[in-house]
């Protein structure tokens, strides 16, 4: 499929065009469910002890019983928007004979992507669950104002909706969240203090000492070690990153890698397919790519 032109591809599917649509979707998705499957189960916690996994290779001990967790599908959605939303379409030039699946690779595995991710999943824009969703159309605009601790008054101002029927949403919204046992999804971001100066007087010290927390600042060496390593890191292309990330720091098998590698289309050398190459080419990809890393490093140390 080669052949297609790939800027009037994105500049189809940015229209709407429901065959390019698909087409791109398609594409990302091989990409999305590699770091779909990563990025869940480095951030998973408890949830696979209390829900049950949603990952296409689903992982944790939870009962068959449990409610599925909804954070593997909202992950993908996430991604397949910011990877392959019109938006981001909009930015695709071509460059270089680079093909939109190249553009995703790139995109995916690059640590501003990560830092985006994460700012989701942890941050304020927290989750809205489908089910509180399909309630109304003003759900999620509720759900966003119940977790800011806003009064129904403000709520219903915010979103142009009629206070009573704010009230009844609202109302809905808990008790869904509560007979599912995720009522926790309210809770609102928690400010703790690190120096306990901003204590109110009139909390007592157990109060105190469990809103501060240890404070583990790093060194000034480490600090500039952490930098010329990160710029170091800029310096290798995607297909290195990648590999680098897979088989070091995730630690995952050669097989893996390889397979990964194989649906992506990626070669480790130009005019080598991906499925002619093997574990002992992989191995010393890995090694060459760390001591050029290396070899990066200590040329920033001695500048």
């Amino acid at each position: 499929m080669e052949h297609i032109d790939q800027l009037q591809l994105a500049n189809d599917a940015v229209q709407g065009e429901a065959q390019a649509r698909r087409y791109v979707s398609d594409l990302a998705d091989t990409i999305i469910n590699y770091q779909n499957n990563k990025y869940c189960k480095r951030f998973c916690f408890d949830n696979k002890y209390y829900s049950q996994c949603t990952l296409p290779k689903p992982w944790g001990n939870a009962s068959e019983q449990a409610p599925l967790c909804e954070w593997g599908n909202a992950s993908y959605l996430w991604m397949l928007e910011d990877l392959a939303g019109p938006k981001r379409l909009q930015t695709f030039q071509g460059k270089q004979g680079a093909s939109l699946k190249d553009y995703f690779f790139c995109i995916a595995n690059s640590l501003p992507f990560y830092e985006r991710w994460k700012d989701w999943r942890f941050g304020r824009k927290v989750h809205v669950p489908t089910y509180i969703q399909a309630m109304d159309d003003k759900a999620a605009s509720v759900f966003y104002g119940l977790r800011s601790g806003e009064a129904i008054a403000l709520i219903a101002q915010k979103i142009s909706y009629p206070e009573q029927q704010t009230a009844e949403l609202a109302q809905r919204i808990i008790a869904e969240l509560t007979k599912r046992h995720r009522l926790h999804l309210l809770d609102p971001p928690v400010t703790v203090s690190l120096s306990g100066m901003s204590t109110p007087a009139n909390e007592d010290d157990h109060t105190s000492a469990q809103a501060d927390v240890a404070w583990h600042d790093i060194s000034a060496e480490d600090l500039e070690r952490n930098q010329i390593l990160f710029a170091g890191w800029e310096q290798l292309d995607a297909v290195e990153q990648f590999v680098i990330e897979a088989m070091v720091l995730d630690q995952q098998d050669a097989s893996d890698v390889l397979a990964t590698l194989q649906k992506l289309g990626l070669s480790l050398k130009e005019g080598v397919a991906p499925e002619k190459t093997d574990r002992q080419q992989l191995y010393y990809f890995r090694r060459k790519t760390i001591a050029k890393l290396a070899k990066y490093c200590q040329d920033l140390t001695d500048e």
